[in-house]
């Protein structure tokens, strides 16, 4: 489950994926508990008791409405939205007050605010030694912004755990550093993260992503483009399921 802009103004949409046979199921305007629950009114109670596990991003109202109709199933948080809201939410924020703190070095603070896009980024996609360089240097010189840092590649590892137990043990340590670190963003998202852990847990018996749903969210904003608009939702909703119809 995931959700797509319909029209400017924070207006969206919301888009349901058959994973194993990469299958648009259904779309609805809205992104609320009441905006997707006639997706599961029209299963039905067998259809809901069908669904094994169900992945999404930490949208607390696709989670509520997943255990309301289907409590059997397991919901698995995607690993890109997290460590994205984890981009936002403390890499940047920590990188801001790494410069505020430098206001009186001008070439030093322009060094940190300039590293947003290197810090954000996966270390194998930085394609250039220069890249690799500065950002060992923006590193070395301030501790906050290398232990989030550090911190990000180990929130990935809780993704990649081969059992629970391993799993267990990633995320104990994990939330221990996090809450040792002192460092109010890093403190703050990990008391956020602790009410997900069984959305991310379930990750090691049910290895699901969205990322054939946000290649397919893209796909739809070629659509919509190449149309200049869809005046009718409805009808928008038809061609997206005519151009996913899925793997027989």
């Amino acid at each position: 489950m995931d959700e797509f802009a319909l029209y400017k103004g924070h207006r969206y949409a919301s888009v349901v994926l058959d994973a194993d046979r990469t299958r648009v199921l259904w779309i609805g305007e809205g992104r609320s508990r009441a905006a997707v629950r006639p997706f599961f009114e029209s299963l039905g109670p067998e259809g809901c008791a069908r669904i094994e596990a169900v992945a999404m991003d930490m949208n607390t109202a696709f989670d509520l409405e997943v255990r309301r109709y289907c409590p059997k199933a397991r919901v698995v948080y995607d690993l890109f939205h997290v460590v994205a809201k984890y981009g936002r939410e403390v890499i940047s924020r920590v990188r801001v007050d790494a410069a505020n703190q430098l206001r009186h070095d001008a070439p030093a603070r322009r060094v940190v605010k300039q590293a947003h896009w290197l810090l954000l980024r996966n270390p194998t996609n930085l394609k250039t030694a220069a890249q690799r360089v500065r950002l060992d240097e923006v590193l070395a010189a301030n501790h906050s912004l290398m232990t989030v840092y550090v911190m990000k590649e180990q929130l990935k590892a809780l993704w990649t755990a081969p059992t629970a137990w391993a799993w267990r043990s990633a995320w104990t340590q994990w939330m221990s550093h996090a809450s040792e670190s002192q460092i109010p963003a890093l403190t703050q998202f990990a008391q956020r993260l602790r009410r997900y852990w069984r959305g991310i847990v379930s990750r090691v018996r049910w290895p699901m992503y969205t990322g054939q749903l946000e290649g397919i969210n893209n796909k739809i904003k070629v659509i919509k483009r190449m149309a200049y608009g869809y005046r009718d939702s409805n009808y928008f909703f038809l061609k997206i399921k005519a151009a996913f119809p899925g793997n027989a």
